[in-house]
């Protein structure tokens, strides 16, 4: 038994002498269940005790040193393959970098988040709304009655006589008022669509950012001061707004906002067409038929709202011709924001 485990000594050591051997082949094939080295120890009850001793010590002299060589070659082997991945994996520090390309907003998204700063710094809340909405809340509770032009198939996008896709984000008002009690301060951006050809200044999907304050004693001159604000941090500490007559169901009395323009400071030019001042947006005090339809009695309180185009601000903003433009996704334009 002694020479079968100097055999086996001899053909591990030499088998183990490679730097390339198969360490797990060869640790199965003599230290595992069925190795060589196993087989030989499985024999020694045979022995007689005085041998079993020096035959066991024999045993474990030789096991050990099988195990040491394999994990020494194992550290040789894996220190080699760490050497060859860094030399295939060389950084050379003098060859030119790849450019990693970022994203950036969309000019829309900043023409809104910048909106939202402005009011926000005012006070204001940014609530949203369904962009799928109910007649209800879309005309009646804003006091355009059945008959009126605004529900013409031709301007609204029906989905059911009840359904419909919302044409303006004044539906999210209507919602606040009639779950809220005043004092109410919100502003509602979002998507909004109407039956609109498109063209350089329409779409059928377009974007809105509409306002509303309800609260006792709310007069047209808080409405005044609220714009003036807005436009002087828009478009320059400079500019100026001026009201003029209109009509909207909801608002009594509505007024169509202009802001002087902020190119030539109102003297006239191109972007203006010469007039020297840019109609940007619509407002009023909200009609007292509104209030009542949202639970809020007219009596106690009062309220002003306002709306603007998201995408008219942006084409003002950036000299932008055509609103088609903001819809293609050309990189080439886009990158210039």
């Amino acid at each position: 038994m002694r020479e079968t485990l100097e055999k086996i000594k001899k053909e591990a050591l030499e088998a183990l002498s490679s730097p390339s051997a198969q360490l797990e082949e060869l640790r199965i094939r003599f230290l595992g269940k069925k190795g060589e080295l196993t087989a030989v120890l499985r024999g020694m009850g045979k022995l007689a005790p005085e041998e079993r001793r020096e035959i066991g010590e024999l045993a474990n002299s030789v096991r050990q040193q099988i195990e040491q060589r394999i994990e020494m070659l194992s550290e040789q082997q894996k220190a080699a393959k760490l050497d060859a991945k860094l030399a295939e994996e060389k950084l050379d520090v003098t060859v030119p970098g790849v450019g990693v390309k970022t994203g950036r907003f969309h000019p829309l998204a900043l023409v809104q988040r910048q909106l939202e700063d402005i009011f926000l710094g005012m006070g204001y809340s940014i609530v949203d709304g369904p962009e799928v909405e109910y007649d209800y809340y879309n005309f009646q509770a804003l006091n355009i009655p059945k008959d009126h032009p605004a529900r013409d198939t031709q301007d609204t996008f029906y989905i059911t006589e009840n359904i419909l896709l919302r044409s303006q984000t004044s539906p999210v008002q209507a919602r606040v008022m009639e779950k809220t009690t005043p004092p109410i301060k919100i502003i509602s951006p979002g998507r909004v669509y109407r039956s609109d050809a498109v063209d350089a200044t329409h779409s059928p999907l377009f974007h809105q950012l509409e306002g509303l304050v309800i609260d006792r004693g709310i007069t047209m001159g808080d409405l005044k001061g609220t714009l003036e604000m807005f436009a002087k941090r828009m478009f320059g500490e400079q500019t100026r707004i001026r009201f003029r007559p209109h009509h909207f169901p909801f608002t009594e009395p509505s007024a169509e906002v202009d802001v002087s323009c902020f190119v030539c400071g109102g003297t006239g030019c191109r972007l203006c067409k010469g007039e020297g001042w840019i109609e940007i947006l619509g407002a009023g005090m909200v009609h007292p038929n509104v209030l009542r339809n949202c639970g809020i009695d007219p009596e106690e309180y009062s309220g002003f709202a306002f709306g603007l185009g998201i995408e008219r601000i942006a084409l003002l903003k950036y000299h932008i011709d055509d609103m088609r433009l903001l819809y293609e996704n050309d990189i080439r334009f886009l990158n210039q924001f």
